[in-house]
């Protein structure tokens, strides 16, 4: 795939295949990633690999739609709301980043807005000064989820004098 085939065609996924996801590629995935902007090269990311122990306390409504793999992408606090806003696009546009690269290799993720609450930090053990940006269900898919319809981005641009 192109990479306009491949941004085009990124889901999220609601149902996981029970194979693994090897290592290997997981970090490799998170390498390239990691190439994504950030102010000052800061690399406020910090990625947490959830297992099952875990998982089963974090009891997630849908068990992160069974996939086989779960990645909690934290990101330094900042000690301004500008740098706090700053690391949180940086660690969004890694977690994009792998997303896609997942994508064109046949996985599929899912991004959960999950893990900022007091139980959740605690269950994590998210250190002092760090945040939960989100967590990623990484799996094969088992669906093929269809395109859905985006607004035209005409209507969202406006030209300013």
């Amino acid at each position: 795939m192109n990479l306009n085939e491949i941004i085009r065609t990124r889901r999220n996924i609601k149902s996981f295949r029970e194979d693994q996801i090897g290592q290997e590629k997981l970090l490799e995935w998170l390498e390239t990633a990691s190439y994504a902007p950030n102010h000052h090269r800061t690399e406020p990311w910090e990625i947490l690999f959830v297992g099952a122990d875990t998982r089963a306390k974090l009891n997630h409504k849908t068990n992160f739609f069974n996939a086989p793999t779960v990645l909690a992408f934290l990101s330094v606090a900042g000690k301004t709301p500008l740098e706090r806003d700053e690391n949180m696009i940086a660690v969004s546009c890694m977690m994009q980043n792998f997303a896609l690269l997942a994508h064109n290799d046949g996985a599929g993720t899912r991004w959960a807005s999950f893990g900022s609450s007091a139980t959740a930090r605690e269950i994590l053990g998210v250190p002092e000064g760090y945040e939960v940006v989100s967590m990623l269900a990484v799996g094969y898919p088992s669906e093929d989820p269809e395109t859905k319809s985006r607004t035209n981005i005409t209507e969202k641009i406006k030209v300013l004098a």
